[in-house]
């Protein structure tokens, strides 16, 4: 494996905003090198076996300023924005990342429909309009109204057909309502036809912090409650049948599927301790959908033996790299991978971008 390239900057933003270097410097951490002068930092470029990979984020933040002053949603610090991509591109650049795929973490579940309407709007055709300024660097899911599920099947449709996305993302449930409701059905159903990634988010476990379980010391609201969410969420998906009922599905999990893939066993063990109390039984044991090609997950484990622990649970051909940029959990993603015991040459380059290209759409 050898490391090689240079810097290429990038063309000025258009409408988009991304929250950067500040959260780095709120963690006590030094924000991306940027380039100055004649001294550009180097482009790192990532080779397996002699290979030239193209590496793919699924994991990437930005917001859309335009589209959440229509529900009066307030930035959060907007100390933090930034109308330009060069800090971003230099992160990527130093981390050796090619292409982020970016989505926007919902906020707008709880507006009315007219709203909820033309805040997507807005929301998708910024982030087309972005990806075409800058094509090499960066793709993006598609945004939709859940909270109003034919609508968001619309949006979908829409965003697909006519935008030209090749994902779109959801939070891990929707203003308090699972994901697996028999309501989100027909939004579930219009990705399955069109074939589409969905990049799941957590949103925390709200529902939780009234009770003060979340509080004191350790951030836990975020350290424990987003990846809960999606653990939550997943089993949902698996028990109550929306797996089984849309098994075109391609869902990609953030920060490795949360807890769910680590203890994914005793979701199996319930079946067979239990069986009169589970419900309808799924078509398959629980870990089974962690391997069939339904569910993905990022690589925001942190360690290699957490990573080589989520391949042996799921298959090397589920896992995709995320860096939850800007937020400053990870930067070492392509390191994280290439470190990782176990792994051959195809399986290190399918999930340092190969998986997520077929899934994108990128070439």
């Amino acid at each position: 494996m050898s490391l090689t390239g240079d810097f290429v900057p990038s063309p000025p933003a258009g409408g988009i905003v991304f929250t950067g270097c500040g959260l780095h410097a709120a963690a006590g951490l030094s924000p991306p090198a940027q380039p100055h002068g004649h001294d550009h930092p180097r482009r790192r470029e990532v080779v397996v076996n002699g290979k030239r990979i193209k590496t793919i984020d699924v994991h990437a933040h930005c917001c859309v300023p335009k589209a959440m002053a229509l529900i009066n949603h307030p930035l959060e610090a907007p100390g933090l924005l930034m109308d330009d991509t060069s800090t971003r591109i230099a992160a990527m650049d130093a981390q050796g990342i090619d292409v982020e795929a970016l989505s926007i973490n919902p906020y707008w579940y709880r507006a009315e429909r007219d709203a909820a309407a033309e805040l997507i709007k807005v929301q998708n055709e910024t982030l087309v309009e972005f990806c075409a300024g800058n094509p090499d660097r960066f793709v993006a899911f598609a945004t939709a109204a859940l909270q109003h599920p034919e609508l968001a099947a619309e949006q979908v449709e829409h965003a697909v057909k006519k935008l030209g996305f090749k994902g779109v993302g959801v939070g891990g449930s929707v203003a308090g309502e699972e994901l697996a409701n028999p309501r989100f059905h027909p939004f579930w159903k219009k990705c399955e036809e069109l074939g589409v990634l969905v990049f799941m988010h957590p949103l925390g476990t709200r529902e939780l912090e009234p009770s003060g379980r979340l509080g004191g010391s350790g951030l836990l609201t975020n350290t424990i409650g987003n990846p809960l969410e999606t653990t939550i969420a997943l089993s949902h998906l698996i028990f109550e049948g929306t797996l089984d009922r849309f098994p075109g599905l391609k869902i990609c999990a953030a920060h490795g599927g949360g807890f769910l893939p680590s203890y994914a066993n005793r979701s199996d063990a319930v079946i067979r301790c239990f069986p009169n109390r589970v419900g309808p039984l799924p078509k398959k044991n629980p870990t089974a959908y962690l391997k069939d090609g339904q569910l993905f997950f990022d690589t925001i484990v942190f360690t290699p033996e957490a990573l080589r622990h989520l391949i042996a649970e799921t298959g090397p051909g589920q896992i995709m790299i995320g860096t939850d940029y800007p937020f400053p959990w990870t930067s070492t993603e392509v390191d994280l991978v290439l470190s990782t015991p176990g792994l051959n040459d195809d399986q290190r380059i399918a999930i340092l971008g190969g998986t997520a290209a077929k899934l994108l759409g990128i070439k």
